[in-house]
């Protein structure tokens, strides 16, 4: 399986850290931050992995290379202005293949991978879900018996992880567009299916949250 992560985002949030540097590249436990991604994704078995790049691509570029340093072989996809997580994922199919793969935003921090084999039958998704942090506290979707779905009242928040399958993007235009409209039509579709992981995840979209990650991985987290 070939995974992907998503890093061609502005990073505007972080400000001011990123105006110089792009979230990726942000150093956290001595390591940037997407260099965790790497080490666990090679950890897990997988060798191939594509990145898209947008805002300051060429010192992501610079930094990681070909993956050589890190056991990887890097595949990149450029964007000239940033094409949303939906637009960059198609753009990026050609270098994925036709097979399911694994997808990862690029600013969270979890342990958590899926089984490469999680999709089953004719779904198109497999979502990591947690438990609402404190700045999302309604979350995004329901699970139950291993389904995710928009109906029910206690939600988990999606953590950025995944397993998808191409088809999921099938008809969708060349051009910028978000993932979630497809992922919410999927469900309703009832090809989607999820788990939840309970152990720490950190969507790292500030300042502060990645301090607070510095200081948890420092002292032992």
């Amino acid at each position: 399986m070939k995974a992907m992560i998503l890093a061609a985002g502005l990073g505007k949030r972080m400000r001011p850290l990123t105006d110089y540097c792009p979230k990726p590249l942000l150093p956290v436990a001595g390591k940037p931050l997407i260099v965790h991604h790497l080490e666990r994704l090679r950890e897990a078995g997988i060798d191939e992995v594509v990145i898209n790049v947008s805002y300051r691509a060429e010192q992501i570029i610079d930094a990681l290379g070909d993956g050589g340093a890190f056991g990887l072989h890097i595949h990149w996809s450029q964007e000239t202005t940033p094409l949303e997580t939906g637009g960059g994922i198609q753009q990026a199919l050609p270098l994925l293949g036709k097979e399911p793969f694994l997808l990862i935003n690029g600013d969270i921090w979890c342990e958590a991978l899926p089984d490469p084999q999680a999709l089953k039958g004719d779904d198109v998704a497999h979502l990591v879900l947690v438990k609402n942090p404190l700045h999302h506290p309604d979350g995004d979707f329901g699970l139950m018996t291993g389904r995710v779905n928009q109906t029910s009242t206690e939600r988990l928040t999606y953590a950025g992880i995944s397993v998808i399958h191409p088809a999921l993007l099938a008809g969708q235009p060349p051009g910028a567009f978000p993932l979630a409209p497809l992922l919410r039509s999927a469900i309703e579709n009832q090809q989607v299916s999820g788990e939840q992981y309970s152990g720490h995840w950190v969507d790292v979209g500030t300042p502060e949250r990645l301090a607070e990650l510095e200081s948890h991985l420092r002292h032992g987290g």
